[in-house]
């Protein structure tokens, strides 16, 4: 008897540390910090959800299917928005808009690989892109990070076989935070289209990266929808998580076979957040510079108190966008020390054990934390709890 598709992977590791909350209460001097999922907490701006209520009032179209792909004038803002970020020529067909970025990824999966192929995701990986291919059939193939928590071409390449179909990349990482080169991920580029395979290219954190300018200069490559998936999401951007709104941007023919997919799905994606994007996109570019000021600022913080845990043997391995990636130095698995941060310090992290193989002993050893949702003050009183942690250390 064969298992079903969804006993092939493991437990939603978001939904498994929410229940490490169950039965525990806080002090009152000692509150809860949750650093454990990256997503806004708060609403979109006001204005935003003003246009979202006038829509729903207003707009009967809203209210019916739309277009599989997508709103057109949102797909056309998207073209015409990436164009001039990227130094590109995109197309309105170059875009397809989706039901959050993590349907973009399960979208561009079913077009490009079939049961048995194989797909390189570097480690630590973002753990729903690992859980999709398990679910369909596709062999994972781990490809471990190194220095900077940055992969390596030349290995990937050792790694690829006929039954390769694509190399997935986050940038900014998520789990690890870190910025990836525009020299590395031309050099991944350029490996994918010599070897016939496709690089995903996941740029759901892009509005919160630390440069300034294009991050990659692929889209400039006039063929670039024959190698490249670009994954994005509205969610961070514009507080839309509970609206599903991502895009995928690839050659028009590889969307129309992720239409397929797509219509057997959900059909269309949300009318009213795919409404709020396009507004979003044309009206809160001076908002989202706050937004991005923020996180940055955040991630300084994050840098500021180290030296409080580098101290005590900690070391921060990747920092950027909404998330710190750490080692912790304490003899024992990080899954066994994340759930103990509850009960002990009113902490909830991830531990990297939910990020890497099974077989792989570095995620023992790290956490992930998701700072979006925690200011700078709240930062300095996360680390002088972990400071203050006196477990018995790793030998």
């Amino acid at each position: 008897m064969t298992m079903p598709r969804t006993a092939q992977t493991f437990a939603p590791p978001v939904m498994e540390a929410r229940r490490w909350l169950d039965g525990v209460t806080f002090p009152a001097d000692r509150p809860l910090i949750n650093v454990s999922q990256a997503a806004p907490v708060d609403p979109p701006p006001e204005a935003l959800r003003q246009v979202i209520a006038d829509t729903a009032l207003n707009n009967p179209e809203a209210h019916l299917y739309g277009p599989v792909l997508g709103l057109p004038e949102l797909r056309a803002e998207v073209a015409l928005q990436w164009s001039a970020a990227y130094g590109a020529t995109l197309v309105a067909e170059n875009v397809a808009i989706t039901s959050g970025c993590n349907q973009a990824f399960c979208a561009t999966m079913m077009s490009l690989a079939g049961e048995g192929d194989e797909v390189i995701l570097p480690t630590p990986w973002y753990f729903n892109h690992k859980m999709w291919l398990d679910m369909n059939g596709l062999t994972c193939v781990p490809l471990a990070a190194g220095e900077g928590l940055l992969p390596d071409p030349e290995q990937a390449e050792r790694l690829i076989t006929d039954r390769t179909r694509a190399i997935v990349l986050v940038s900014p990482n998520n789990p690890g935070g870190v910025e990836y080169p525009d020299t590395l991920l031309r050099a991944f580029y350029d490996l994918a289209k010599r070897r016939g395979i496709t690089l995903v290219v996941d740029e759901t954190y892009r509005d919160f990266d630390a440069r300034t300018g294009a991050p990659h200069d692929l889209l400039r490559d006039t063929d670039w929808g024959d190698t490249l998936v670009q994954l994005y999401s509205f969610s961070k951007a514009y507080r839309l998580t509970g609206h599903r709104v991502g895009a995928m941007l690839t050659s028009p023919t590889r969307l129309a076979e992720a239409e397929k997919f797509l219509d057997t799905v959900t059909i269309c994606p949300n009318q009213l957040g795919q409404h709020a994007a396009l507004w979003g996109m044309q009206n809160l570019t001076q908002w989202l510079a706050g937004e991005r000021a923020e996180i940055l600022d955040r991630r300084a913080a994050i840098e500021d108190n180290m030296p409080k845990l580098t101290a005590r043997g900690w070391q921060l391995m990747g920092n950027g966008a909404y998330f710190a990636y750490l080692r912790h130095p304490f003899d024992m698995p990080s899954n066994v020390l994340a759930e103990k941060l509850v009960a002990e310090a009113s902490v909830l992290v991830l531990p990297g054990t939910m990020f890497r193989p099974a077989d792989d002993p570095s995620g023992a050893r790290e956490l992930r934390l998701a700072f979006a949702n925690v200011n700078r003050a709240e930062i300095g009183t996360l680390f002088d709890r972990l400071a203050a942690l006196s477990w018995p250390l790793a030998p």
